[in-house]
């Protein structure tokens, strides 16, 4: 019998990468997993590959009314929501004098605003059961400064903040509320970044790559299954004592 076997778990922007790999963790260990995003038709071929009855819903993480729709119906047909991993979010880049107040507002609806509805729909549940995790995908962004992603890096760091903040609010209740921050992660964001530094400066993808990673003590990207073993492990029961904590899951580079 798995450890969570009972609970259901929500994983935001779970399609693919990151994601898909916290989907795929959680209903190892017994969890009802519903998987949340834009593309319903993709979300069903990712909750078919994580099998064990996962369940797709599409939703716009950034649409409070949608969100909280979405979330009504996943406890209504899945059960109480016990569990949320807030992993939607997304990153451009782009030099700070070229940024505008649209772009950081579209950075915070994605990155933070996100995190804020989906909390905000399953949190009264979870203090009404005395019980509850949430988990939020915040980066390594949130715990130090990049360059040309500013606004990634403000949304980010309001993540860890929202994040210690409510900790600390419902600390008696029987929730807890943590961060994971992984580095540079092997998706297809990860890939898409490279891409983007070989058509700007002729680099090679080993080279491009190489420069991404420059920041990494262990010299590699972080892989989506290390990622979810952490978010598995705030989830279990042996995290009960857990909270308000931005755990760092990038090969040493924050320490």
């Amino acid at each position: 019998m798995g450890a969570l076997v009972g609970q259901h778990a929500v994983v935001t922007g779970a399609s693919r990468g990151i994601g898909l790999a916290i989907a795929r963790a959680l209903a190892a260990e017994g969890a009802r997993v519903t998987l949340v995003g834009r593309s319903l038709d993709t979300l069903m071929a990712a909750a078919a590959e994580v099998g064990r009855g996962a369940r797709a819903q599409a939703a716009d993480v950034t649409d409070e009314a949608a969100i909280t729709r979405a979330l009504e119906e996943a406890a209504r047909e899945a059960g109480p929501v016990g569990i949320l991993v807030n992993n939607a979010g997304g990153v451009d880049s782009k030099p700070f004098k070229r940024l505008t107040a649209d772009d950081l507002r579209r950075s915070l609806d994605l990155n933070l605003m996100s995190v804020f509805h989906a909390s905000r729909a399953v949190l009264p549940g979870m203090l009404e059961r005395g019980a509850g995790r949430i988990v939020n995908i915040a980066s390594t962004a949130g715990q130090k400064g990049y360059a040309y992603v500013a606004h990634y890096c403000a949304s980010k760091h309001a993540v860890i903040g929202l994040t210690r903040a409510l900790a600390v609010e419902v600390a008696k209740s029987g929730v807890t509320v943590n961060a994971v921050c992984p580095g540079y992660t092997d998706t297809d964001l990860l890939k898409s970044s490279v891409d983007n530094i070989q058509s700007k400066t002729g680099l090679s993808r080993e080279e491009a790559l190489a420069q991404m990673l420059s920041g990494n003590p262990q010299g590699r990207a972080v892989l989506p299954e290390e990622v979810a073993s952490a978010v598995l492990w705030l989830c279990g029961p042996g995290a009960a004592s857990v909270t308000g904590q931005s755990i760092g899951v990038s090969g040493g580079e924050v320490t």
